[in-house]
């Protein structure tokens, strides 16, 4: 079977990794962030589970690689981005009112 050569990168505000790798060609993201080592240097990290993407586009599970793609393992928010625009303007609203 032929092979081709990708990337999984995945990261933590403290670390990020990059690993590229030989795939067998016809195989799926999840196929290949599970045979990666992800997991061992970052056991948190719910590999199963976690949404994918290809070069910043959110991609399922079973998108057959190409040759040179780029796999991203996204992480949970930690806050809807709409509730953190909502705390940064009251914030800067509460700056205005105290006389800064």
């Amino acid at each position: 079977m032929d092979k081709i050569t990708i990337e999984i990168v995945y990261g933590t505000p403290q670390q990020q990794h990059l690993q590229r790798m030989q795939v067998d060609s016809g195989t799926t993201a999840r196929q290949a962030v599970l045979q990666s080592e992800i997991a061992e240097i970052f056991p948190q990290a719910d590999l199963t589970n976690a949404p994918l993407g290809i070069f910043g586009k959110e991609v399922k599970d079973d998108t057959v690689l190409r040759d040179k793609d780029r796999v991203e393992i996204y992480r949970p928010l930690q806050i809807d981005p709409k509730e953190a625009r909502r705390l940064r303007v009251s914030g800067k609203q509460a700056v205005k009112n105290s006389g800064k």
